[in-house]
């Protein structure tokens, strides 16, 4: 039996083990340095109210993905959802995305409707201010994204991201369906535990090893330092950072990261039937809010919402520059045959989520496979 090791528990590292298992003949060993196998995903309480950080609801334009996970944990589809930004220069709320049907109420309706018949498209564009303000104009550019992505990113000009290839909610000016995410399947678990249940099936045949650290890295020779003892794999699979397996010996990849406010509120709902998030585009020091009852159909007479504020005490968001996508390549270059790396902070890529990291998963297999 040939033998994988699997660097990380998260959803990455889950959703490897059980792509390992499906395909057999796999001696599985997975180390978490947390106390717990699901990472963010993982449902917590408070204040009796079930939650995810985020929280990490399903997102996928995938059937085929969204039919695997949900042979496993049965889930809700929530294609209704919108999502909102409050524009504190117009004291109003808006649809995000921005919404062609907004644009008659704001106050600047017609200097808007000029920049937008003045926009050049993005092809041109350098850099992500570039990239809003030749796609929407100077105007709603402001409103929205200028404030809100300085402040998501932690950073003094939005002219230092040069990774700009994809863009929030798949569009910058929406039209036809309120609902966020219409042309994709948006979806959360229906038991009150969210994904906890997968992590125990992805993993039922696996070693696994919790608040466990490797203390030593050969990814060249597929080998670790584990609990003292120096163990060799057929494979690796890692999720983690990948800076943190060579001693970042080409330099710290740079994240940032989420504080999470947890509010109870005295109200059976805080927000109106079909909104999940609120965004604050403004001074505010936080980015979003989240109403956690609008996934989890928990029932309460009061509500939780969280409030997410970037911060630098944790690595959840691989930054967007070129730059560092392009140390991280030289991280990947000194991986061989035989180690891969997956998931959000495996492949040091933003836009990952759960659909994605079950993806990568599969492939491996079908890597393995041929």
């Amino acid at each position: 039996m040939k033998t994988a090791l699997i660097i990380g528990g998260g959803f990455s590292g889950c959703a490897a083990a059980h792509q390992l298992e499906l395909l057999g003949g796999w001696q599985v060993t997975l180390v978490e340095a947390g106390k717990a196998l699901g990472a963010g995903v993982r449902t917590m309480k408070y204040g009796g109210h079930p939650h995810t950080f985020g929280p990490r609801h399903f997102l996928t334009p995938w059937e085929h993905v969204y039919e695997y996970l949900h042979s496993l944990v049965p889930l809700r589809r929530c294609a209704d959802h919108e999502f909102l930004t409050y524009v504190e220069q117009d004291q109003n709320f808006y649809s995000y995305p921005i919404h062609r049907d907004d644009i008659p109420l704001m106050p600047d309706r017609e200097q808007i409707e000029r920049e937008l018949e003045q926009v050049r498209g993005a092809e041109a564009a350098k850099n992500f201010e570039e990239f809003w303000i030749y796609s929407i104009g100077e105007s709603l550019y402001k409103k929205f994204v200028d404030g809100y992505s300085k402040k998501m990113w932690m950073i003094e000009s939005n002219r230092e991201i040069d990774d700009f290839t994809w863009s929030p909610k798949g569009v910058t000016l929406k039209e036809g369906p309120r609902a966020c995410w219409d042309t994709a399947i948006s979806a959360y678990p229906e038991a009150a535990n969210g994904y906890d249940d997968y992590f125990d099936i992805a993993t039922k045949n696996a070693q696994v090893f919790l608040s466990t650290r490797i203390s030593q890295y050969d990814i060249p020779g597929k080998t670790v330092v584990l609990n003292g003892e120096r163990q060799s794999f057929d494979i690796i699979i890692n999720t983690i950072s990948p800076d943190i397996l060579f001693d970042y010996c080409h330099g710290e990849l740079p994240y940032v990261g989420r504080d999470f406010h947890r509010i109870v509120l005295p109200v059976e709902f805080a927000l109106p039937p079909s909104v999940y998030f609120c965004y604050y585009a403004g001074p505010e020091k936080f980015t979003r809010i989240v109403e956690y009852k609008k996934f989890t159909h928990h029932k309460a007479p009061t509500t939780l919402i969280s409030l997410e504020v970037p911060s630098k005490n944790n690595k959840l968001y691989p930054m967007p520059f070129e730059a560092e996508k392009a140390v991280a390549k030289k991280y990947f270059d000194e991986m061989p045959d035989g180690v891969f790396s997956i998931g959000r902070a495996g492949s040091y890529l933003y836009n990952v989520d759960i659909d994605d990291t079950i993806d990568h998963a599969m492939r491996v297999a079908e890597a393995l496979r041929s």
